[in-house]
Parts: structure tokens; C-alpha cells; sequence
């Protein structure tokens, strides 16, 4: 049982890697506009399938989650077929710069430096941050993280924050996916991994009972659905298609129902 959650990440994960490989012959999505998209008549969309709850592989091994059903929604409203391209954490914004994708609704965190290479949408999500650990191991502070090694998924918005914020010196181990840096911490690889909390739940099920714990928050973070650079009319459209489901509660009831809170817009800062 302890590692049917990591054997389920790692499969969709090589899914994932499959799916996109048997993808790259494809034509480019291409689509600039809503109408152009309408005229295709198919919106392809690059969803994760190896981040619960956000995204992941149902029983019969089809992409499903938060994201997912945004993205149902979305192709709903916009009266088209949807396809589902499945990506991964690093190569997410380049299969939407290179039009393969016509958006990425793929946990994708709005970050200063991504904001650079991807128009973003509202925020349709948002998740906390933490280092997670081995119980017991003294991590409290950021200076504490130069003590320990550190998993995390390569180009995650973890990966991110733990890079920026860490002590110099800091060890930090990259991973392909969240699966693997799982595996390494309950393997004993390394002694923390940073995650967004709302993958404890699950963890905790398979892991040994009271054996990890947070070690301390980072931060809160927002998500948003990403689209290429110049899209101003396609994004116009979403952010309206967003403020129609927050406001009917729909977006609501999905929030509650894979993350299991209600969705509270970010305080502006």
C-alpha cells in the first residue's frame, strides 16, 4: 500500500511522457482568436495527468481533475470539441509557444518570470505552498533549509520559490515530476520535499502513520490559465467565461469538490 500512490503518480507520469512523445508530430494548434478556434473546431488543451488533485488519470486511464473539468466547461461555453494534450511540468509553456497547444489550464502558477513568456487569465485556483518532511527533523526557518536536502519537481512553482528563497548552499534535488520527488522522500532519498498542500491527504494515507509532517508554510499561491503572448481577445474571452462560473457558483463547486475549499479570490496587494 505505501507506494500505490507514488506507482499511480509514476504511471501517469509515463503516460504523460508517451501521450505528449506519440503528440509531436501533430500539427500545431495554431489558433490565435476565439473565432479562429471555433472555425478549427476543436479546443486543444494542455492539461497535467500527474498532479493531484489537480490533474491525474481516472480508472480508465483518462485525464480527469480540477483542471479537466474547467477545461470542460470552458470548451462547453465556447460551443467546440476539447482535446486533451497531456503535459509535464517543464515543457508546459514551450507546447504552447510552439502551438501545440491552443492554452495550458495545467496547474500552472501565475509567477513575475512566467508572466514574461505567457499571457494569464484571472485566477481560477489557488493552493498553498510547504516544505514537507520527515517528522521530528528540525526545519523551521529558511535558514534551516540549508541542513537538509530538498525534493522538488523540476520547473514547479515550488521549484521556484524554494531556488529563490533558500540559503546559498542549499541542496535541492530535481525531479522529472511530483512522483518521483515523492518516492524519493518516503525512499529516504531526501529528508523534505516542497509540494502544494493539497497533495497531503493522499501522501498521508499511504505513508507510515505520523511518520511526515509540515515543516513550515511558504507561501499561497494562484493559478491561472495560460495562453500565447498577443492573445489579448482569446484571454478577454476566458476571463469572462471565469467570471461567469465564479459568479453562478460552478467554479466553486469544483474547487470544493477536488480541493476541498471554497475559492477565495487573492487579496491584491
Amino acid at each position: 500500500m505505501l507506494m500505490q500512490y507514488v506507482r499511480k503518480l509514476g504511471r501517469a507520469a509515463a503516460a504523460t511522457a508517451l501521450l505528449a512523445g506519440s503528440l509531436s508530430l501533430a500539427q500545431p494548434a495554431q489558433a490565435q482568436t476565439v473565432d479562429q478556434i471555433k472555425s478549427k473546431g476543436t479546443l486543444t488543451v494542455g492539461v497535467m495527468v500527474d498532479f493531484p488533485p489537480f490533474g491525474l488519470l481516472n480508472k480508465d486511464n483518462k485525464p480527469d481533475g480540477y483542471d479537466e473539468d474547467i477545461a470542460r466547461l470552458l470548451a462547453k461555453e465556447m460551443g467546440v470539441k476539447l482535446e486533451f494534450v497531456p503535459v509535464s511540468g517543464p515543457n508546459r509553456i514551450p507546447y504552447l509557444l510552439t502551438g501545440k497547444v491552443d492554452m495550458i489550464i495545467g496547474a500552472l502558477g501565475i509567477t513575475a518570470e512566467r508572466a514574461k513568456q505567457v499571457l494569464f487569465s484571472d485566477v481560477y485556483a489557488t493552493t498553498k505552498l510547504a516544505i514537507y518532511g520527515k517528522k521530528g527533523l528540525k526545519v523551521e526557518t529558511e535558514q534551516d533549509l540549508k541542513n537538509v536536502t530538498i525534493g522538488v519537481a523540476r520547473a514547479s512553482t515550488q521549484d521556484i520559490t524554494i531556488t529563490k528563497r533558500a540559503p546559498e548552499g542549499t541542496r535541492i534535488q530535481r525531479f522529472d515530476d511530483d512522483s518521483s520527488a515523492v518516492q524519493a522522500l518516503l525512499s529516504g532519498q531526501v529528508q523534505v520535499i516542497g509540494l502544494t498542500t493539497t497533495l497531503i491527504p493522499e501522501l498521508e494515507k499511504i505513508a507510515p502513520k505520523g511518520a511526515f509532517e509540515i515543516k513550515m508554510p511558504l507561501d499561497t499561491f494562484s493559478y491561472g490559465i495560460a495562453v500565447r503572448p498577443g492573445q489579448d481577445e482569446l484571454i478577454k474571452w476566458v476571463n469572462g467565461f471565469l467570471a461567469k462560473i465564479k459568479q453562478d457558483g460552478r467554479l466553486n463547486e469544483l474547487h470544493r469538490k477536488w480541493l476541498g475549499t471554497d475559492f477565495a479570490e487573492p487579496k491584491k496587494s
